[in-house]
């Protein structure tokens, strides 16, 4: 990957052909299986009350680890619990281990279609087993991405272009955008194009959406004003 000044960014040959597809997955299973993984993160993030940054601090690490890993070789449970245990590190938010492994346990239970009455037994074979996956999987992660793991996340970028386009108080163009930000975490945009890019286009979908006009003559296009080449 190569890395930019603020996030690492995938390669246009990184993105063209991933190391998924090279062992034979096809694209639209490879997107399917990002997104559950993604999924499954927000979810145990929001059961074990993490903040936001966190959850999407491990789901752009999630992302980052498939351009350099194969979905044929590590599992999306495995990677995911790394990624969200690695993230409440760095976000400040530490997750205990059995906290973490027991509501990877019931998500995946409940998905199963499997009785969720009784909650995971923190001292079963199990448990073991899932506590040192999530370890192996967090080590994997700082390997494959040669520790580089600072994730910035483009949500004050939003609200502080919100606050200069004079948008701060429209609760609904800063809902919208909010959520095609968390929307966002699903696919790999935060691996293709920096914080401030995104921002601007969730701003752009929302004032679309709400039919607020923005400058857009040529050479005057108000995401200039944010160092933003295109949307």
């Amino acid at each position: 990957m190569s890395v930019a000044l603020n996030n690492p960014l995938a390669s246009l040959e990184q993105l063209e052909t991933t190391v998924s597809r090279r062992d034979g997955i096809s694209e639209e299973l490879e997107e399917d299986l990002r997104n559950l993984g993604a999924e499954l993160i927000q979810s145990a993030g929001i059961l074990l009350k993490l903040p936001q940054v966190a959850m999407a601090t491990a789901q752009v690490l999630f992302q980052r680890f498939f351009y350099m890993a194969s979905l044929k070789e590590f599992g999306i449970v495995e990677i995911g619990m790394g990624a969200l245990f690695l993230a409440s590190k760095l976000e400040e938010c530490f997750v205990r281990m059995t906290h973490l492994i027991t509501v990877y346990d019931l998500i995946i239970r409940k998905m199963k279609g499997q009785s969720i009455k009784v909650p995971l037994d923190a001292f079963s074979q199990k448990a073991y087993n899932l506590k040192n996956m999530a370890i192996a999987a967090e080590m994997q992660i700082l390997r494959q991405l040669g520790f580089i793991v600072h994730v910035q996340l483009p949500y004050n970028h939003m609200i502080n272009y919100l606050r200069i386009l004079g948008l701060e108080d429209n609760e609904e163009i800063s809902k919208r955008a909010w959520n095609y930000l968390n929307d966002g975490l699903r696919t790999t945009i935060y691996v293709t194009y920096e914080p401030p890019t995104i921002a601007c286009a969730a701003i752009w979908l929302s004032c679309r959406e709400q039919g607020i006009k923005l400058p857009t003559s040529p050479g005057k296009e108000w995401w200039l004003l944010f160092d933003v080449n295109s949307i």
